[in-house]
């Protein structure tokens, strides 16, 4: 017979695997398209096959909505009151324009790159460094470069879930310093995905679509390492600056009320951890001096 102790180390080992083995099936769980190149033509296929994939069609209704299974954001609708100098509201896509997605930073807001033509300079002040994948307008997060995006039904506080996103990113030089993140309900990591670096100006696709089921509740999107402050203003003259055109999204729905696979890896765990104790308690009650044995847990009626 194993020593109690085995036992556990067992438990302990095979949680260990169970906990290694949803965590690889979960980014295996979804199909990812991405794309880099010099101008949007290089991109393009990569973003429709992407759209096919979520499905919705190719013309936009009302707020980004195709065909009430997917939503899109291209930025260029955004009015000048809420554009480069303005900020834009971290909620506009789920107040103003109610499309089921609302923005958070560590930084200080966001904006939207002004109009060409007005009296704030377009691209952010960096016409040499960036490009677009639909003219004209840009979007990046303040004096950070994290972006997180949540998900409700669109229009109402109701929290919900997406089963695939997908970023168009420009100006991606270095490689491992831009990449997307997917979390669950439980804010547990399933999916995680590195930028395809497109050079100065270039442009970069890259996205998710579940294929088993999962739900996707947060989204972080890490955008280089350098953060933009102001107009024509970086955080530093050294490191890489990315900022972000389109973001494509299945339609959010109300979150499941079904366990997520992690959560019943955990509930495998604690039940291996129970039958440890209890073999242990057997295994070594009898050795307990009668001074300590009124604080085991009772077993078949007896202490």
């Amino acid at each position: 017979m194993r020593k109690p102790w085995v036992r556990g180390a067992i438990g302990v080992a095979c949680g260990a695997l169970a906990l290694a083995a949803v965590s690889s099936s979960a980014q295996a769980a979804f199909v990812v398209f991405e794309a880099t190149g010099a101008d949007a033509a290089a991109i393009t296929p990569t973003r429709d096959a992407f759209r096919t994939a979520v499905g919705g069609g190719t013309v936009a209704g009302a707020n980004g909505s195709f065909g009430g299974v997917r939503r899109e954001i291209n930025w260029d609708g955004v009015p000048d009151g809420f554009s480069d100098p303005s900020p834009l509201p971290g909620n506009f896509f789920n107040a103003n324009s109610p499309r089921g997605v609302v923005f958070s930073t560590p930084g200080t807001g966001f904006l939207v790159s002004a109009n060409a033509g007005g009296a704030t300079p377009p691209l952010f002040g960096f016409s040499g460094d960036f490009a677009t994948f639909s003219p004209q307008k840009l979007f990046t997060a303040v004096n950070s470069n994290i972006t997180d995006v949540s998900f409700f039904l669109a229009g109402t506080t109701t929290a919900a879930t997406t089963a695939a996103f997908a970023v168009i990113f420009t100006d991606v030089e270095v490689a491992g310093l831009t990449k997307l993140e997917f979390f669950d309900a439980s804010n547990a990591l399933i999916f995680s995905r590195d930028v395809l670096v497109g050079g100065n100006q270039g442009l970069s696709f890259v996205g998710g679509v579940a294929n088993a089921g999962e739900a996707i509740a947060r989204v972080r999107i890490t955008s280089g390492l350098n953060t933009i402050v102001a107009n024509g203003v970086l955080g530093n003259p050294i490191d890489d600056v990315v900022v972000m055109d389109d973001f494509l999204f299945a339609e959010p729905v109300g979150a499941s009320a079904v366990p997520e696979p992690v959560s019943l890896v955990v509930l495998a765990v604690g039940l291996l951890g129970l039958g440890f104790v209890q073999g242990w308690r057997r295994d070594n009650v009898r050795g307990v001096s009668s001074a300590w044995r009124e604080f085991l847990p009772e077993e078949d009626g007896h202490k």
